[in-house]
């Protein structure tokens, strides 16, 4: 294999065998490099030291609330969908302490706890993933108060994405435009090709630094039957979809839906649990934590995540203002797919599907909207039948 230079937006091929060398090349350059893992029956992100560590030949069958790990027939490094974990949980995580303070004599000093922030480098970001760090972005840093501690951690990463080829059960990135395909916001993007007589990877540079990294790395000029055969097999990806979702004018459905009777229906199944915010690759929303240490010496400040399915994240003097389930599962959808866009300009929802996996009810978020929908249609059908009279 060849080390020929290579350009922004350039594709080029890499065997399998050579994705240890990416690994490798990442480290010299001081990354750390985290990517999927396979580990207590699920897909995880963690460290990864070499490509013996990630998911080789497995792959996961997802569902509303129901989720397990199976034996591919194949070696695919990439042959899953999205486990549990989120990429946030390394530019937004779950527990940072804000501040230190120890007492000293009559008075307390306080030291901003400033975090050790690593180079990182995720390997496998999926488009629906990459969507939610570009929402996460907009955010956290792109408003009025920027979040110093994401914003430090989001400037020292690299990013590795990968097309995806098979979408799980519960996936929609098609209906919210997320995916399966990176378009933007990568270093470098690896579409998997796995046949008979291949097994390689086809490679887009994305950024002077992929560009720059991929030198070090083995690989060789990319022909039009390989860019052919990487876009079908997205392409065909993009048709097995395990859900749908109808978008148009869903901000005006939720905004005249506030007491749609389906609120009531879905509050009598959730649990309140708030599994869909915390595996929500978007949902952002923190609380913050004093304590001390029993001799009162000693001082600190935590921001951990919440979710507005807890009846403490709306508490104000005299009470929460959503007590019901029913007002806060209505609050968390109405938010993630309508008030959202006019918040930050685009949908909370990247149509990953984790949320519809993950709830132990499995309450489906694509079927909620399309009971909104239908009733919504059954009503103005009547209304203009009324108005014809």
């Amino acid at each position: 294999m060849t080390r020929s230079p290579c350009k922004v937006h350039d594709q080029v091929r890499l065997q399998s065998q050579d994705l240890q060398a990416l690994i490798e090349a990442l480290g010299r350059h001081g990354y750390k490099v985290l990517g999927p893992k396979a580990s207590d029956g699920a897909i995880i992100y963690d460290e990864v030291s070499s490509a013996a560590d990630l998911p080789v030949g497995w792959t996961d069958e997802q569902n509303g609330g129901t989720y397990r790990l199976l034996k591919r027939q194949d070696q695919a490094f990439f042959g899953y969908t999205v486990g549990p974990h989120s990429w946030k949980k390394y530019l937004h995580p779950a527990d940072l302490c804000l501040w230190r303070a120890n007492r000293e004599g009559p008075g307390l000093q306080i030291q901003d706890k400033k975090p050790d922030v690593p180079k990182l480098a995720f390997l496998g970001v999926r488009a629906c993933e990459l969507h939610a760090i570009t929402i996460q972005d907009k955010v956290l840093t792109q408003g009025t108060f920027r979040d110093p501690s994401y914003h430090s951690r989001r400037e020292n990463v690299f990013i590795i994405a990968v097309n995806c080829t098979q979408p799980g059960g519960t996936c929609f990135c098609k209906s919210m435009g997320t995916g399966p395909q990176v378009s933007s916001g990568f270093d470098l993007a690896l579409t998997e090709i796995l046949a008979k007589d291949r097994h390689d990877f086809l490679v887009e540079v994305g950024t002077v630094r992929g560009a720059e990294l991929l030198q070090e790395v083995p690989h060789q000029k990319a022909t039009e039957d390989d860019q052919r055969i990487g876009a079908e097999i997205v392409a065909q990806a993009a048709e097995r979809m395990g859900r749908h979702l109808d978008t148009k004018e869903i901000k005006e459905l939720f905004y005249r839906s506030y007491e749609h009777p389906r609120w009531d229906e879905v509050a009598e199944r959730c649990l309140n649990c708030a599994n869909c915010t915390m595996v929500c690759p978007t949902c952002f929303c923190t609380t913050v934590e004093d304590v001390t240490d029993l001799a009162g010496t000693q001082a600190e400040r935590w921001r951990k995540w919440d979710s507005c399915f807890t009846t403490d994240f709306s508490y104000i003097h005299g009470g929460s203002v959503r007590a019901s389930r029913k007002s806060r599962y209505r609050q968390w959808l109405t938010h993630k797919l309508a008030t959202w866009i006019d918040q930050f300009g685009s949908s909370g929802c990247v149509g990953c599907g984790r949320c519809i996996t993950w709830c132990p009810v499995a309450i489906d978020l694509t079927e909620e909207v399309l009971a909104i929908q239908l009733n919504g249609s059954a009503d103005n059908a009547a209304l203009s039948a009324k108005e014809e009279e």
